[in-house]
């Protein structure tokens, strides 16, 4: 099993989502919830054509995390 990093951002009009270890992996939605499904989706479907055009599958390296910080 393979754990990949999968950023969200907020838009004006919905959210939308990227996998930083896997370029050109992205959705798009209008809930968290949605989010997560349709990225889910979109990893399997990510890793299957590149395993079908004989690529390497990439380890996960990217990694998450938050600083907090005081803002005037």
């Amino acid at each position: 099993m393979k754990r990949y990093a999968v950023v969200i951002e907020s838009g004006p009009n919905n959210l939308s989502a990227y996998v930083p270890d896997l370029p050109g992996c992205i959705t798009t939605g209008q809930t968290v919830e949605e989010i997560e499904h349709n990225i889910r989706e979109a990893i399997q479907l990510h890793l299957e054509g590149m395993a079908e055009d004989g690529e390497k599958i990439p380890e996960p390296t990217a990694s998450v995390s938050y600083i907090e910080l005081h803002v005037a």
